[in-house]
């Protein structure tokens, strides 16, 4: 096969989403390869991909610029990625930029070292070679400028378009295979990469401070040191598994241990990938482990957190007093306990009372499936929320939208898959989640304020008392039962191409449906209505009355108690960066079996409509 050939058939299988893109990079096409031998073919997608970022780049800038854009380069710990960063370097070099190359490091800390550049003139953006929470023999990249996030959907569509451009052209493509053979045997060494790497890390560390302790709306100079003192005061210890990701060469240790929290981790060195990467289901129960035995050791240790590969995502393991024994919080868990404790500090420094005055214009930005648990949380606070369709740029977007609204979003992020994003941050970060439970575990916060769970307890009207455990902000959670990302009913794979199509055969299916189900519906649950919504991008739509209107995008049917309220949901939507098809169902309560009732109903009109 020529080359040209080798490239359009390696194209076709890539996953160009506004999330980034994603494909097996592996010489051997196996998606678990830790060779990270690339063919050809793959090298010269990488190449092209640098090209027409650096050609937008470019365009962005315009004529009257003389220097060459400064790019920021930055990979995860994949095999594939050495060879990948050589690559793109060499690209970013051969069309007219200035690559600035930091190794392996975490996603959040490139894009906080963009940031830090933002005033330079030369800075442009950042490359960044991950695919994020895939197997290890896939590869991939993100693209951003210096706000510290990735590129909004309608860029990437730019780029991908441009991508497919440019790959089409068998011209170009020849000069791109020159490219790779030029380079494809040089590597870059740690020395190469060592003064980046210092000015990324330190840039990381600053950031991550402003993240913690403000800039907030009544905040004082007084809230980061009341906060760092209550922190030690309570003696808590972290403990990580970081599955050899890029987190390991990253600030995690010196950032947890200069606030004075305890920090053990296994697993931590870049090529210890030793599980999924995924951190969900099975891949947490080696930090479980961990979390129980440090516990006997020093009793202070209460969680640790797993991140997937690029260190951008982490979830969560506690230490259950009731229990007595370390367990997996869920990933929606995991969102609403950080909620919480961002919406109580941003409530406690603009001077809530503890009987519940609301934030003024206060808002949470979240993805189309995260549990209505966060619309009660907000409620107590008297925030708003708001729902983009899944993706972190679009989420990202959304928050952006409701700041230039007059919104204060301190907090949003993909509740379905845990973690949170913290302003000023536009990137999910395992850092900022723990450092959210940590500010909510506080008691003493040495500024004679309350501290941020009684602040919520009072909200609420939940017991408070001075001892209490991570169990005590679990159970104080609004109770709801969702289906997890993870679980196997939650994943289907369809045959269906057209999406819109799809939900339009679904629409007939559940309206024959609810006829057959709506009496039992409102006398064992309360439901007496539904309405639809579909998400696209940053827009909610109301779709009642035909569910086809949703496209490629999020379908809800939200279920309604006699007053309007919503009690329940079922969502749908196909992924853009995995070839599946996820369902969802969020029940109000502790009944699991609600839940599993919905999420059954959910899956088989589903396949139903997909065979239609």
């Amino acid at each position: 096969m020529a080359i040209h050939d080798e490239i359009t058939s390696f194209l076709s299988t890539m996953i160009l989403s506004h999330s980034g893109w994603r494909g097996i990079f592996s010489v051997s096409g196996d998606e678990e390869e830790r060779t990270g031998e690339i063919s050809m073919a793959q090298g010269a997608v990488a190449a092209a991909a640098a090209a027409v970022f650096a050609e937008y780049l470019r365009a962005k800038a315009g004529t009257g610029k003389s220097e060459p854009p400064i790019v920021l380069v930055g990979r995860d710990s994949r095999p594939s990625g050495a060879r990948l960063a050589v690559l793109v370097n060499a690209a970013l070099i051969r069309y007219n930029c200035t690559p600035r190359y930091a190794g392996i490091a975490a996603a959040p800390e490139v894009m906080a070292w963009a940031v830090s550049l933002g005033s330079s003139s030369n800075a442009c953006g950042f490359i960044y070679i991950s695919a994020s929470h895939n197997p290890i023999g896939h590869n991939g990249f993100k693209f951003g400028l210096t706000d510290g996030g990735v590129l909004p959907a309608q860029e990437m569509a730019v780029l991908s378009a441009n991508l497919r451009s440019l790959l089409s052209d068998p011209g170009k493509t020849a000069v791109l295979e020159d490219l790779v053979k030029s380079v494809m045997d040089h590597g870059l060494t740690e020395q190469d990469a060592a003064t980046a790497k210092k000015e990324a890390l330190n840039a990381y560390y600053k950031f991550c401070d402003e993240v913690a302790w403000g800039p907030l709306p009544g905040g004082s100079d007084n809230t980061a040191e009341a906060f760092r003192k209550g922190i030690t005061a309570r003696s808590l210890g972290v403990c990580c598994d970081f599955n050899g990701s890029a987190r390991c060469m990253s600030i995690d240790r010196d950032f947890f241990t200069g606030l004075g929290i305890r920090f053990e981790a296994i697993n931590a060195r870049h090529d210890e990938i030793v599980h999924r990467i995924i951190p969900e289901g099975e891949s947490l129960e080696p930090c479980r482990i961990l979390l129980e035995e440090t516990r006997r050791r020093d009793s202070c240790f209460a969680l640790g957190y797993v991140p997937d590969c690029d260190g951008d995502r982490g979830n969560l393991v506690v230490w259950d007093e009731k229990l007595q024994r370390a367990r997996a919080l869920e990933a929606q868990e995991v969102f609403a306990v950080a909620c919480i404790a961002e919406l109580a500090q941003l409530a406690r420094d603009a001077g809530t009372s503890p009987n519940g005055s609301p934030l003024p214009r206060a808002a949470i930005a979240v993805n189309d499936p995260t549990s209505f648990r966060i619309d009660r949380i907000a409620e107590a606070f008297g925030a708003s929320v708001f729902r983009a369709e899944t993706g972190e740029a679009n989420v990202v977007a959304l928050a952006r939208k409701l700041r230039n609204e007059g919104y204060t979003v301190r907090i949003l992020g993909e509740g379905s898959n845990g973690g949170n994003i913290t302003h000023p941050s536009a990137v999910r970060d395992p850092l900022n989640t723990v450092l959210a439970l940590a500010k909510l575990l506080m008691v003493d916060t040495a500024d004679g304020k309350p501290g941020l769970f009684e602040l919520w307890c009072n909200l609420t009207g939940s017991p408070y008392r001075p001892d209490f455990s991570m169990s005590d902000i679990i159970t104080s959670l609004p109770p709801f039962t969702t289906t997890e990302v993870s679980a196997p009913e939650a994943v289907l794979k369809i045959t269906s191409a057209d999406h819109g199509a799809l939900k339009g055969r679904y629409h007939k299916i559940f309206m024959d449906e609810w006829e057959k189900r709506k009496k039992q519906l409102a006398a064992n649950y309360g439901i007496y209505r539904w309405e639809a919504k579909a998400y696209n991008g940053i827009e909610e739509r109301d779709v009642t009355a035909g569910f086809a209107e949703a496209g490629k995008g999020g379908l809800k049917i939200c279920f309604l108690n006699a007053g309007g309220r919503p009690l329940a949901s079922l969502w749908m939507r196909g992924s853009a960066t995995e070839p599946v098809f996820r369902i969802m169902a969020d029940a109000e309560g502790t009944d699991r079996r609600f839940e599993q009732e919905l999420i059954n109903w959910q899956r088989g009109m589903t396949i139903k409509a997909d065979r239609s």
